[in-house]
């Protein structure tokens, strides 16, 4: 079979998010009681954003336990053969752990100690362009599984945890999560089309961290105009890639999926897309999301907050769950616009096919036991992670009392990083006895 009839895409997703959850009203309400001056800013930003509440990281996780997380989940759930096709292990990040050893070497190794069958005949790398380093590793492992003839696999991990300024609005958009992607030929979930993506890039400052930061720094205004102007020119150039009339391309679109920093902005950059490309009102454009699923798929990042790389791919498994819910078989062949976005800037926008193969692959996600693990943190924890994330945060933390899988056991004097690995058992035991003191005494370890 020649590069041309080849078909590569994605055969599965997992998803990882940390079970610390804080509300952001209750973070709101501590700032404004601190500094009664910020009132209307956090109001107004709550609003604008449309979240809820965030996830965060509990002592010993970090950007690289995440990913590990999501990448253990799917693979253990694959069988041996697929695992041993293994051929690029790829990270999409903006917050790695090390300046030059990437992300994925630190999963690599995480995967092959946790037992798994990953072999050591395989390409390991970093992609980072601030949230789109991801989809930008994901193209880049279609292309080569496309142009190599081989019958090879990849993985491709975008794993963050955003950080801003606290008291500051911007901190009521952090978050984090993993998404662990599987890229294959003769896709199960969905057929891509390498070569007909549209880009759009520009030099700006509408989001950074310089080095040595471990918050970003971002204009949030500029940046949503960023988006929306890199987003309507990407689309178009990917209708010229395909050859059709952008506004006709777009009206055929079953689905559509976009980067989420936070619930509110996909929403919005899709309303100004519709109002320009097929000249809808807001109430057509809502009418128009609504009957294709996009808020029960949006919907879920509300109460996780911006996983960047990652966020896409929460916003895409939970569209593809609630339709598979509603259209069961009659989810194959349905058509998703994709559009991944990463500050400073860079637009991907494609269009995917769901695979024949989906609603088996979709029946095994469990995205609501994902949501429902929650565990409350108090602002005092919600802080200890705040203030105090950085190179060593939670490391050594008992692994009786972990609430991953994955964690960092130390970090040598050198700075190096060390992992460790363990089945959770003696956790869940304890947690069934103590539901409601445990998960509080668990976050103020380390």
């Amino acid at each position: 079979m020649t590069g041309d009839d080849v078909k590569v895409g994605i055969g599965d997703i997992r998803i990882y998010v940390p079970r610390m959850r804080i509300d952001l009203e209750e973070v709101a309400s501590r700032r404004v009681e601190a500094d009664p001056s910020l009132e209307k800013h956090f109001n107004r930003a709550l609003q604008v954003t449309g979240q809820r509440a965030i996830r965060f990281p509990a002592p010993g996780e970090d950007s690289a336990t995440l990913a590990a997380e999501s990448a253990h989940e799917l693979l253990s759930e694959s069988d041996a053969e697929l695992t041993a096709k293994l051929r690029y292990l790829v990270a999409g990040t903006e917050t790695g752990v090390d300046h030059s050893k990437p992300l994925a070497s630190y999963v690599h190794g995480m995967l092959q100690r946790s037992g798994l069958p990953v072999p050591a005949n395989l390409a390991t790398w970093q992609v980072q362009h601030a949230c789109a380093g991801g989809t930008l590793g994901l193209l880049s492992v279609a292309g080569m599984l496309k142009a190599s003839g081989r019958d090879e696999t990849g993985l491709v991990i975008a794993s963050d945890i955003s950080r801003y300024t606290l008291r500051s609005t911007a901190e009521i958009t952090q978050g984090a999560g993993a998404a662990a992607i599987l890229v294959e030929r003769d896709p199960r979930l969905l057929e891509m089309d390498p070569g007909s993506e549209g880009f759009f890039s520009s030099d700006v400052d509408d989001f950074f961290r310089p080095l040595g930061s471990v918050t970003a720094k971002v204009k949030g205004t500029y940046s949503m105009e960023c988006y929306n102007e890199s987003l309507d020119a990407a689309f178009a150039d990917h209708a010229e890639r395909v050859g059709r009339d952008p506004a006709e391309l777009l009206e055929e679109m079953d689905f559509v999926v976009l980067h989420t920093p936070f619930r509110n902005m996909p929403e919005m950059a899709m309303k100004k897309l519709l109002a320009s490309r097929l000249g809808y009102d807001e109430p057509k454009a809502i009418a128009w999301l609504e009957e294709r699923g996009f808020y029960r798929g949006v919907d879920p990042i509300a109460d996780i907050g911006n996983a960047y790389s990652a966020s896409l791919y929460i916003f895409l498994a939970n569209l593809l769950r609630d339709r598979w819910e509603k259209l069961g078989i009659g989810i194959v062949g349905k058509r998703i616009m994709v559009a991944s976005y990463g500050s400073g800037n860079v637009m991907t926008v494609t269009t995917m096919t769901v695979a024949k193969g989906a609603p088996a692959v979709i029946a095994k996600w469990d995205l609501e036991g994902l949501m429902e693990n929650a565990l409350p943190a108090s602002m005092e924890d919600y802080e200890r992670w705040a203030e105090g994330y950085g190179s060593g945060y939670g490391a050594g933390v008992n692994p009786i009392e972990a609430l991953s899988s994955f964690r960092l056991a130390s970090v040598r004097e050198d700075g190096f990083r060390e992992y460790q690995h363990g089945e959770r058992a003696a956790y869940r035991r304890a947690e069934s006895e103590a539901p409601v003191d445990l998960p509080r005494s668990l976050a103020r370890v380390g």
